[in-house]
């Protein structure tokens, strides 16, 4: 059998500037890498590229006065409000320049304790201690920091956000509530700002009454005033580029992934799955934040990456049909049992999840599949690229995965 399953290595590229051509110089990179480290490409490898490389080679910028301009021409520079933004510079301080730009008075509605992604502004054990309820209390700036305080900073950058935000511009106001419909009160546009929840948010804003309702997702879908856009996206996704300026998620990914697996089958004779790919899907443990700030962790990936792993679970299988058996023995009682579900995987019936066919012990039955969390390959493969390549300097914008679809059964 194979000694070594999966290897993830970051590939180094050069600096991708607007207008780069990102077919040529992913294949090309990936290919200079191979040669001069001495790896082989095997078909079902898979590349991933990070959206920030493809977005920056789109040009796909937008400054504070175009973002401003499609809020007016929506909103029609009322009064509006913004609910359940992310705590960012990165990600939304930008954004909110270009939103209070574009109108008269800005509400700004923060979920608390937390926003969307786990960054906090409150202490939940304070919270309890003060009795704020999160389900029905509704808080002004004044109240936030009678109870909690004038310096409540983020455990990591030490920004206090409602100081920041409220510093971009002076015609903001803050509020604090978990009902987006609370902010009916203070106006009837709305501009809805979380991103994974947001079409629950826009329902309930409009079955409420709502006057106009637009989200993130719908601000910059096409080019104002020689923008970039994203007809999917609009501003979701984006990250401060420059002072002024934010850098939006890719667009045409799936013309792109496919032009790039089709070049490399042209170059290497391999079938290489291709995927661009953002925030991975993980949590920090320590700081309780969510990565996932983008839409999806996967705008455009070949069709070789669509589905979820279908595994068993080895220990599982040791613990039950193979205890006590050892050496050659078991080794080759589990390569027949990956072997059979192969062949399960084949038939009209693929699915582990729920299958006990194996159990032989009279006991109590147990899934084969039992502790394999079911995530999309997208979503575990983005999120150990974003692990790889990072987000500092490593420089590798890049990611080859070799190895990801064998198992302990392949020769």
């Amino acid at each position: 059998m194979k000694t070594v399953g999966t290897v993830a290595r970051g590939i180094r590229a050069p600096m991708i500037q607007p207008g780069d051509d990102m077919v040529n110089i992913v294949v090309d990179s990936v290919i200079k890498a191979s040669q001069m480290e001495g790896f082989a490409l095997c078909d079902q490898d898979v590349v991933g590229i990070t959206e920030a490389a493809v977005a920056r080679a789109q040009s796909n910028f937008a400054d504070v006065d175009q973002i401003a301009a499609d809020i007016r021409a929506k909103f029609g520079g009322e009064d509006m409000a913004i609910v359940f933004p992310i705590l960012s510079r990165n990600r939304f301080a930008t954004c909110l320049e270009g939103i209070a730009k574009g109108c008269r008075k800005l509400y700004v509605l923060l979920s608390y304790p937390a926003d969307e992604v786990g960054n906090h502004l409150m202490n939940l054990d304070v919270m309890e201690q003060v009795g704020i309820n999160p389900f029905i209390d509704v808080l002004n700036e004044e109240k936030y920091r009678q109870l909690f305080g004038n310096e409540v900073k983020h455990p990591f950058t030490s920004v206090d956000y409602v100081e920041f935000y409220k510093s971009i511009s002076d015609n903001i106001e803050i509020i604090f509530a978990n009902d987006a419909r609370v902010i009916l009160d203070y106006t009837q546009n709305v501009l809805v700002c979380d991103v994974h929840t947001r079409q629950r948010t826009k329902r309930q804003l409009k079955e409420a009454g709502a006057k106009l309702v637009y989200g993130l997702d719908e601000i910059l879908t096409e080019s104002v005033n020689g923008s970039g856009y994203n007809p999917e996206y609009g501003l979701l996704g984006s990250n401060m580029a420059t002072e002024g300026k934010v850098k939006l998620f890719p667009r045409n990914c799936q013309r792109l992934v496919e032009d790039i697996q089709k070049l490399f089958l042209d170059k290497t004779g391999k079938n290489i799955e291709v995927m661009v790919y953002g925030d991975g899907a993980f949590k920090d443990p320590i700081g309780k934040i969510w990565e996932l700030a983008d839409p999806v962790v996967s705008p455009g990936f070949t069709k070789g990456l669509l589905g979820t792993p279908n595994e068993l679970k080895l220990k599982l299988l040791l613990d039950n049909e193979l205890a006590g058996k050892s050496g050659e023995e078991v080794h080759l009682a589990m390569t027949e049992a990956i072997k059979k579900k192969s062949l399960r995987e084949n038939s009209d019936v693929s699915e582990l999840a729920g299958d006990t066919s194996s159990n032989k012990s009279g006991g109590r039955a147990h899934d084969l599949s039992l502790g394999t969390t079911p995530r999309h390959y997208t979503d575990l493969l983005g999120s150990l690229c974003d692990l790889v390549s990072g987000s500092g300097d490593k420089g590798t914008p890049i990611v080859l995965v070799s190895g990801y679809f064998t198992n302990y059964a392949s020769e």
